[in-house]
C-alpha cells in the first residue's frame, strides 16, 4: 500500500460541526478562487490576513503552540505582502476582511472552541492544496519565480539566492502542521 502525502491529508467532518466548519471553508474558498484566479501572490496575503488573527485559546498546554502558529502566520503575510505589493484598494480589502474575520472567529470560538479549530484545521488543508496550485504555476511559468525577500531568508533560513519557490515550499510545509495542530486540537475537545 503507498504511503499518502502529509500534504493532502484531509480531515473527514464527523458530526454536524466538523460538515459547518468544512462548509464555511469550502463558500470562501469559492469567492476566493473566482475574486482572485491565478494571482496566487495575492491570494496568500489573504490567506495569511485570515491566519493571522489571533487565535483564541485558553490554556490546556497549548498557548505556546498558538502564540507560535500565530507568529508564523504573521510572517507568512509580510513575506507574502512584499511579494504581491497589494494596491491600496487591496489592503482596504484585507483590512476589512480581518475585522469580519475576527468577530466572527470570536463568536464561533466562544460558542464552540472545537468548530473553531476545525474551520482552522480545514482553512490550513485549503492553504495547503492553494501553495501547492503555486508551486505548480511557478515550475509552469506562469507564476514569475522572483528572488525571495529578505525577512523570508531570515525567518526560514534559506539560501541567500532563494527564490519564491523556496518560499512557497517552506509557507507550504509550516500549513500541513498548523493544519495537523488544529484538527488535533479540535479532536482533543471532542
Amino acid at each position: 500500500m503507498e504511503a499518502v502525502s502529509p500534504l493532502v491529508r484531509h480531515h473527514t467532518p464527523v458530526g454536524i460541526s466538523d460538515r459547518l466548519a468544512l462548509a464555511f471553508t469550502k463558500f470562501l474558498r469559492f469567492f476566493a478562487d473566482i475574486f482572485f484566479a491565478k494571482r496566487y501572490g495575492h491570494r496568500a496575503v489573504v490567506l495569511e490576513t485570515v491566519a493571522a488573527v489571533p487565535r483564541m485559546e485558553g490554556d490546556n498546554g497549548w498557548i505556546q503552540t498558538l502564540l507560535n502558529e500565530a507568529e508564523n502566520e504573521r510572517m507568512h503575510l509580510m513575506t507574502f505582502v512584499e511579494i504581491a505589493n497589494p494596491s491600496k484598494f487591496e489592503r482596504f480589502l484585507i483590512l476589512m476582511a480581518q475585522g469580519i474575520f475576527y468577530n466572527f472567529f470570536f463568536m464561533v470560538y466562544f460558542c464552540s472552541p472545537r468548530t473553531a479549530h476545525r474551520i482552522v484545521g480545514y482553512f490550513e488543508e485549503e492553504a495547503v492544496y492553494s501553495y501547492t496550485e503555486y508551486l505548480e504555476n511557478i515550475d509552469k511559468g506562469v507564476c514569475e519565480n522572483v528572488a525571495a525577500p529578505q525577512i523570508a531568508i531570515e525567518y526560514w533560513n534559506l539560501a541567500p539566492d532563494a527564490r519564491l519557490r523556496e518560499v512557497v515550499l517552506a509557507v507550504r510545509n509550516d500549513e500541513a502542521l498548523h493544519r495537523d495542530v488544529n484538527h488535533q486540537f479540535a479532536d482533543d475537545l471532542s
